[in-house]
């Protein structure tokens, strides 16, 4: 399934490592590591429109979106919710 994170970024719920919160970026010396190594690699997407409220972090790219971090685990509960309703309406036999 997918998640959309907002600024029109659409991501496979599967590659989410962490959704972190944006107060974190300057408090954690690791995380403005970790980003300022993927911006040099090209792997890093700024928020377009609004202030960035969450970071997220997926296998092979980090997206800044201005959607909070309890909105974007609500999003992931209902993409795992729906994976798992598929997955049960797969294996039942017609």
């Amino acid at each position: 399934m997918f998640i959309h994170i907002g600024d029109e970024h659409v991501i496979r719920a599967e590659e989410v490592v962490s959704i972190i919160d944006y107060n974190l970026y300057s408090s954690s010396s690791i995380v403005e590591e970790m980003i300022f190594n993927q911006r040099k690699n090209g792997n890093v997407t700024e928020v377009e429109y609004e202030e960035p409220k969450s970071i997220v972090i997926t296998v092979d790219h980090i997206y800044f979106s201005s959607l909070s971090v309890s909105t974007l685990n609500k999003r992931a509960q209902i993409s795992n919710i729906l994976d798992q309703i598929d997955e049960v309406t797969e294996d039942t036999p017609e």
